[in-house]
């Protein structure tokens, strides 16, 4: 029976870095030899396929990799038998619609009878339909953003992140159709064996995923305001409270989501909470 999990990770590109770092925060480590498509974890029972994203879905259903990490617009256009098991929080994208900066756009109706460049026919496709639109879908692979200046599509779908590549080609970004980020699936032929070693690289992922969220801060405190100030931090449970030398003052410690803190940060010192601290969190485990 088959222990080691082989992992399918792009070999290049937007997710390759964001999936390879990662696995160095689960506690991972492996050796890539430069050129190789393949590699082997040195502490834990895992192999690693350097793939085309594209590829990813479908080898994963096959079961030549066992589990994946791919983008949610990749895992959508290919429609591929395979299960999502996490999303990852990283590589987050839009798939959308743009057009030329001069062209009057008021709503989707507007887009009927046009020609649409894209990568994502299957996608675009699916979102057209269900708003009754009847446009012409004109499929090209790669630079996508260049099609209408060359008089091949009067609009686009396509990836968007930042949107500096749509403004540079004089395009405007009009309806977003489809949101994305990083995606660990699984095949459907996984033995308990390989099931097991995913719960185990699942429970690390959700660990470093939850450090990543959460910050661990420290304030020095007036005795009086201790009670309030707890009041005020939306933490795991009951923060630690420890006596400072200093008299009539606490030194109080607690975890909190940074989103959180921001929103707090102002009630905390109203409260008189001074020199606070805010630290990264490597692991969390709950």
């Amino acid at each position: 029976m088959e222990t080691t999990l082989k992992l399918a990770i792009q070999k290049s590109g937007r997710l390759s870095e964001g999936s390879l770092e990662l696995i160095k925060k689960c506690g991972i480590s492996y050796t890539q030899t430069l050129g190789k498509l393949k590699a082997e974890a040195h502490n834990f029972p895992m192999e690693f396929l350097f793939l085309r994203d594209d590829d990813i879905p479908k080898y994963v259903a096959n079961g030549i990799a066992d589990v994946g990490i791919v983008g949610e617009n990749v895992l959508a256009e290919k429609n591929e038998p395979v299960e999502k098991v996490e999303a990852l929080g990283f590589a987050k994208c839009r798939l959308s619609i743009a057009v030329p900066r001069d062209f009057v756009y008021n709503s989707l109706d507007d887009l009927n009878g046009l020609k649409i460049a894209t990568s994502y026919p299957q996608i675009l496709q699916n979102y057209l339909s269900e708003n009754q639109v009847n446009a012409h879908i004109h499929v090209i692979s790669g630079s996508v953003e260049i099609a209408p200046s060359i008089g091949l599509a009067k609009a686009i779908c396509d990836i968007v992140s930042s949107g500096s590549t749509l403004i540079s080609n004089g395009l405007k970004e009009v309806e977003v159709i489809f949101r994305s980020e990083a995606a660990l699936i699984a095949s459907p032929k996984l033995n308990e064996v390989q099931k097991e070693v995913l719960q185990q690289l699942l429970f690390r992922i959700r660990s470093v995923r939850k450090a990543r969220e959460n910050k661990y801060i420290l304030m020095n405190v007036p005795n009086e305001s201790v009670e309030k100030v707890i009041e005020i931090l939306p933490g795991m449970k009951s923060p630690t409270v420890m006596p400072l030398t200093t008299e009539g003052w606490s030194s109080l410690h607690s975890v909190v989501k940074e989103d959180d803190f921001w929103k707090i940060i102002a009630q905390l010192q109203e409260a008189g909470a001074q020199g606070i601290l805010v630290i990264p969190i490597e692991k969390m485990i709950i």
